[in-house]
């Protein structure tokens, strides 16, 4: 788990850890991770994932559906 405590787009200190529902759309298809756990910056929307949370993106892509069939 990562500890983020500056945006690294904007600088702002209140970037936060937060949990919710992740929404992603590839091709037109959209694609939700019900409670992902992330940094994200009220300053600028930011966003800032860990190697689990990106890891869960991953397994829920539209993108990736071909390469975890094989």
């Amino acid at each position: 788990m990562i500890t983020v405590t500056k945006c690294p787009t904007c600088g702002s200190g209140r970037i936060k850890k937060v949990r919710r529902r992740w929404v992603g759309k590839y091709r037109g298809r959209t694609y939700t991770i019900p409670s992902l756990t992330f940094h994200e910056c009220p300053a600028c929307g930011e966003k800032v994932y860990d190697r689990d949370a990106m890891r869960k993106i991953e397994a829920r892509s539209p993108a990736l559906a071909k390469a975890r069939a094989s």
